[in-house]
Parts: C-alpha cells; structure tokens; sequence
C-alpha cells in the first residue's frame, strides 16, 4: 500500500450519539509522584458523553517540542461520540525525558484503569497527539517498558495515531547535547529503534511534505516504511496536502476518527 495524500475532506464517518449531552471534568491528577512539578502539571481533563457505555475513547498529548504546550481539547475531537482525555505532562529543560516518558505511560494508565466511570471502554483507548505529543506516544506504544511500569501491554492499545511526531531523536533532545535541528540521531529517545511487528495498529499523519518542519514527512515516511518491512500488518501514512506543521491536525482529525470506526466496528 502506499502512503495515502489527502487533499479535501468534508465529512465524519464516525456517528455521534443522537442528541447526547456531554461533561467534562477538568484538572484530574493522574501521578502518584510527589515531586512538586509533576502535582502541577500531571493532570487530565476528560470529556465525555454522559449516556454512554463502552464508548471509544482518545487520549490526546499536546505538541510544543516537549517544552511548552498545555492540554486542550480541540472541537474537532467533541460531541463526535467519543470519550477524550487530554493529558499534561512535564516538560523540558524542568524535566528529564525519562519523566516526561512516564508522565505519558502514566496518563495512558489513568485511562485504562478509570474510563468506565466516564462511559469509555479500556478495550477501545486510542492514543493521539500532534508534534511532541505524537512522538510521546510512538515511543510509549512502542516501547513496552514505559506501560509496564503500571501494569498496562502496550498491545492492548486500540491503535496509536501520531499526527507530525517526531521519529527520530526529538530535536530538543539534540539541543540539549549542542546538536542541530537539522543532525538526525537515532538513540534511545527514538522511536525508529523501537519498531516492531506486534505493536498495535498505527495510523502516522503528516503534513505536506513540503511545509512540514524539519522534513518531517520524511521522517514519518521512513518510519512507516520499516513498520511495513518487519512485518507489521496494520500501519498507514497519510500526507495532507496544503497543510503545514501546525495547520495539518484540524483535516487530520477525520482521519482519526474514520480508523476509530474501522477498528471498532465489529468490536464485540
């Protein structure tokens, strides 16, 4: 199959609940740590249909080159049926990567141990998130040692679905080492090095390839490319045409529903 460009979209195919009321809870905390900075920013906001059992359910990081950024639920995401949890984390330079990893898996785990409250389904937890939050996710979906730690297989995800993530060592990352955006590395801070067969379905969304930041579109090519070469049977790159870096998750939220659909449909 090849990488799929997507230059219009004008329709949802995942249904919402007819005339459903929806709640959102705000500023959950999701850490058992006691460090001061992860009480301020490991926190969660869930929205949710409030009639609605075994819904599907997103778990949604925040871009901002894992140094600035906040929680938000974007309209595209509401009043669509699902469950969305939309995490915080630490962040660079307050923060290691080891931690902010953790804060990730940690999020992950809050939902798969707590969603039922809200009407969501732990069988069904999509992961998403644009920029740095795609490659949080790739890397905690990828590699099985972050979900663990709390007792969660990273293959019991319904699908990880990275928007503009990076796929090789994160760039602030490199920054931190006197390295240049522009230097690819791939280290253990790369989700490359954690490709694997039996990772769960993978649904990688780029920009344009020529507006994306850094060659990203490359980069999540390649990476689609050794997904499909070790074996894994359920993994799709889409270029959105026109759309840059920053632009390209409003047209690509159809995207994720549509799979949301797909990989649902038949759930029992």
């Amino acid at each position: 199959m090849r990488p799929k460009i997507i230059v219009a979209l004008t329709f949802l195919l995942l249904p919402a609940i007819a005339a459903a009321q929806y709640q959102q809870v705000n500023d959950i905390s999701y850490t058992e740590s006691t460090d001061a900075y992860a009480r301020e920013r490991c926190k969660l906001d869930v929205y949710y249909p409030t009639e609605s059992k075994d819904a599907p359910v997103v778990v949604w990081f925040h871009g901002g080159g894992i140094e600035g950024g906040n929680k938000h639920i974007d309209q595209e995401l509401k009043n669509s049926g699902l469950v969305v949890v939309a995490a915080n984390y630490r962040l660079l330079p307050k923060a290691h990567i080891d931690d902010i990893l953790d804060d990730a898996a940690a999020a992950v785990a809050w939902a798969y141990k707590n969603i039922e409250k809200y009407g969501g389904s732990h069988r069904k937890i999509f992961v998403a998130g644009h920029s740095a939050g795609g490659y949080l996710l790739d890397m905690i979906g990828l590699n099985k040692k972050w979900l663990a730690k709390y007792g969660v297989d990273a293959d019991s995800l319904a699908a990880l679905i990275p928007f503009s993530g990076q796929c090789i060592t994160h760039y602030n990352l490199r920054k931190q080492q006197g390295i240049g955006p522009l230097q690819a590395t791939i280290d253990q801070y790369a989700p490359l090095t954690y490709v694997r067969p039996d990772a769960p379905p993978m649904i990688i969304i780029s920009g344009d390839r020529e507006l994306e930041l850094y060659g990203r579109y490359e980069e999540q090519a390649y990476f689609w490319r050794m997904m499909k070469l070790v074996g894994h049977k359920d993994v799709t790159l889409y270029e959105m045409q026109g759309y840059d870096h920053g632009a390209m998750p409003h047209p690509a939220y159809h995207i994720l529903k549509q799979h949301i659909r797909r990989l649902t449909t038949n759930d029992k």
